[in-house]
């Protein structure tokens, strides 16, 4: 690691909170986009954002996961960031002011700043800290925690993908230490869906325990994924058994923080798994 004359923060207290229970914390998705994959345009308009990420707290997320920009894998359109913060600008105090930690889900660092300094608690960066240069700075700068995705310009199916996974993990690291952010505001994210074939998708899945050894808490998000569409044909909304199948499976293999778009069946299907597991 290499030393950073930057004072080490303190850590941050959202994580401890989040991580304490045996159940999986629950990150709710709030996407203010008009072209998220899933979703698109139900939540752009400020009121049907807010009443949603009020409905998903009240049906047990502990996190909402704020994004103003598409980032699905095939046809996301580019965004600037003054874009992005008009979307925001009208959602993230308002959200913020329910009472629930807060992720903003960028890949710009400008955004990250401007959401940390409105009240957002977590970034959570699609580049796990290694596309936009100033990320990782202004991650350390507000002493947040930081979700680190793995991805790819492109899936590559020759590829072993859980060394892939593994390799860019090291990089995010030391770009963390780099800029002073300690291990333990890190949360990693094996990035499901992206960069990879629905097949190294659920490898990643499979083999999720693997990532166990870095000692840092892990986070999935398969929720609607096209993987489950190549296993059972469907579409984005019809894919809530296989979201559920996988993410209780991230559990069992170490998922600590688990990020979905419906967020009650979530709950209940990993307090469920969690009360059949304790009597085993």
């Amino acid at each position: 690691m290499i030393a950073t004359t930057r004072p080490a923060p303190a850590d941050h207290p959202v994580l401890p909170a989040l991580l304490a229970r045996p159940v999986p914390a629950v990150m709710g998705v709030l996407n203010v986009t008009p072209d998220s994959f899933s979703d698109g345009g139900q939540f752009i308009a400020p009121e049907r954002a807010l009443a949603q990420a009020r409905r998903m707290i009240a049906e047990g997320a502990d996190i909402i996961d704020i994004g103003a920009e598409s980032t699905r894998p095939y046809g996301a359109q580019p965004i600037s960031a003054e874009e992005e913060l008009q979307r925001l600008r009208p959602v993230l105090g308002e959200v913020v002011a329910l009472g629930a930690p807060v992720s903003i889900d960028s890949m710009k660092s400008t955004v990250v700043a401007w959401a940390l300094r409105a009240g957002a608690a977590i970034a959570n960066d699609i580049w796990g800290l290694q596309r936009d240069p100033g990320m990782a700075e202004v991650v350390a700068e507000h002493g947040a925690p930081v979700i680190v995705m793995h991805n790819r310009d492109r899936a590559d199916p020759a590829i072993d993908i859980m060394q892939d996974i593994a390799a860019f993990f090291a990089r995010s690291l030391e770009l963390a230490a780099r800029a002073g952010i300690p291990e333990s505001n890190i949360v990693l994210d094996p990035g499901i869906g992206f960069g990879k074939t629905p097949e190294q998708s659920m490898i990643a899945l499979a083999r999720l325990d693997q990532l166990r050894s870095f000692g840092l808490p892990i986070l999935v998000g398969a929720s609607r994924k096209r993987f489950i569409g190549t296993v059972t044909p469907s579409e984005p909304q019809q894919r809530l058994g296989g979201s559920i199948a996988a993410h209780v499976l991230a559990a069992r293999n170490g998922a600590r923080i688990i990020r979905t778009h419906d967020v009650a069946e979530t709950v209940q299907a990993l307090r469920v798994a969690q009360a059949i597991e304790d009597l085993g």
